[in-house]
């Protein structure tokens, strides 16, 4: 077998790949050496803008089959027959921290699905927990802030991230998971995954139901401690990642059955409180888990950054079947997301081959740009309507229309019967073992002691205490008890 010639990213052969050009032996370099030029121009743009949320990241291609009826309730294709598969890509990540972080850490994990269907990808943006911290996207930036480091002291502020949640009752839920038992998951694969978000599902008859999803892992839900992470993160801060990669590599496939919360449309107005609060689950006794079938991860990326770091996921990519609800968290991230990625990547991001549609062809007027490679020829129009048998509309939506009435303006959201901040707060609390609740009190009362200001931490208090009692008096008391020794 021949040899393989070295060349320039302009197929150049490159004729000495240890010396740079000279201007004489031991003289100063040349601008004329094109190889040195092009090697330290693209090591210097090696790295792209990390994501500002979701940086740390993990990922990996596997199946997603059918393995029970759901027609009933959606026309999506690829959920259109039990036995169908579908190829996925499934980037699992952490939220607050920046690429260097270590996977070992309390925060929540994000749960990416990207589904390559013969309709186009369909991007299932989710996490490992089934609420939020916020309801309305106009406070997301904020949020965020206050959870990353500090612009002056360059790490993240116990009285930054206290004071937002004192500001916030709407976090008191969400709190209580992350600083719960299932905080800190011990593995990618030993966690489940949500959408989260409420979606609409709309079938072959017009009929529209509001769908929550739960991926539920098969290796069973395993978690650390605050003590055991603390340790693993320091002797492996890829912990995860290694995990993950090591598994696939040994044959060992993780795997999630997904399950469905089913709601018709005509019952949300009536529900007991906003079916679209991002901060609240919906009871399994009032719409319990459908299953819906497999997800099996079964092959590692070859490249990290190639594909989980150029990894592009939105939730605006539907296909026919299912659609947005009016989940105002939803809405700000139908655009948030896409935008974050047109920054990140380019305006051509949807061309890398890890966001290409695989079953289907990309057809469009999207012209230019960054990195465009403009595949359609010299006859192909960048307009629409035309008269050269370029790509036309359906006509066909692919969901139902959500009804809309009243003023325009900033408005908070309806309230229903039974909305408040605190009442599912105060339910997990309550469903927790004693030791359970002991681990989250003091992981509570851990941060919350660190805090500088006394109004601040009264805040929170008075959050836990609306929740439950009992709640916010075993809080307060570990806190008092920090602060004075």
């Amino acid at each position: 077998m021949s040899q393989r010639v070295l060349t320039t990213e302009s197929g150049a052969p490159v004729a000495d790949n240890q010396n740079s050009a000279t201007a004489g032996v031991g003289g100063p370099l040349l601008l004329q050496d094109q190889h040195l030029l092009e090697k330290l121009a693209r090591f210097n743009r090696e790295r792209i803008p990390e994501r500002v949320v979701h940086a740390r990241g993990s990922g990996a291609y596997g199946h997603f089959e059918v393995t029970d009826d759901v027609t009933g309730f959606t026309h999506a294709d690829f959920l259109g027959e039990v036995g169908r598969r579908t190829e996925v890509f499934l980037r699992f990540s952490t939220v607050a921290d920046s690429l260097g972080g270590a996977d070992a850490v309390r925060d929540p994990r994000g749960f990416a699905v990207k589904f390559y269907t013969a309709e186009g990808n369909y991007d299932l943006v989710g996490n490992n927990t089934p609420v939020f911290f916020i309801k309305d996207p106009v406070k997301f930036p904020d949020f965020i802030h206050s959870q990353k480091r500090d612009p002056f002291t360059g790490r993240q502020e116990p009285d930054n991230v206290w004071d937002f949640w004192a500001h916030s009752p709407e976090a008191t839920h969400q709190v209580t998971w992350l600083m719960g038992d299932r905080g800190i998951p011990a593995s990618y694969r030993h966690m489940n995954g949500y959408g989260s978000h409420t979606y609409q599902w709309t079938n072959s008859r017009g009929e529209a139901f509001f769908v929550k999803y739960h991926f539920k892992t098969n290796q069973g839900v395993r978690c650390l401690s605050s003590a055991q992470a603390a340790e693993l993160a320091g002797k492996n801060p890829n912990s995860h990642q290694t995990d993950l990669l090591q598994a696939i590599e040994r044959g060992v496939h993780p795997s999630w059955t997904l399950y469905v919360q089913l709601m018709p449309a005509a019952e949300a107005d009536g529900y007991r409180f906003n079916p679209f609060d991002l901060t609240k689950v919906w009871p399994h006794a009032d719409y319990p888990l459908q299953r819906v079938g497999r997800l099996v991860l079964d092959r590692n990326p070859d490249n990290v950054f190639a594909e989980v770091e150029q990894a592009a996921f939105s939730p605006n990519n539907f296909v026919p079947g299912i659609g947005p609800s009016p989940d105002k968290m939803l809405q700000g991230r139908l655009f948030a997301y896409a935008d974050a990625h047109r920054y990140r990547l380019g305006v051509n991001h949807t061309q890398l081959a890890v966001n290409a549609p695989r079953a289907t062809t990309a057809e469009n007027y999207g012209r230019d740009g960054l990195m465009a490679s403009n595949p359609q020829g010299r006859y192909a129009k960048n307009y629409e309507p035309n008269s050269y048998d370029g790509p036309v509309e359906t006509g066909r939506p692919l969901s139902a229309p959500l009804a809309v009435t009243g003023h325009t303006g900033t408005h908070a959201a309806p309230l229903h019967t039974k909305d408040d901040d605190f009442f599912q707060a105060g339910e997990l609390y309550r469903l927790m073992s004693a030791e359970e609740k002991s681990r989250l009190v003091a992981n509570i009362a851990g941060g919350l002691a660190q805090v500088s200001r006394d109004d601040v931490i009264e805040k929170n208090l008075a959050h836990f205490h609306a929740a439950d009692p009992e709640y916010g008096r075993r809080v307060e008391e570990a806190v008092r008890a920090l602060r004075e020794d």
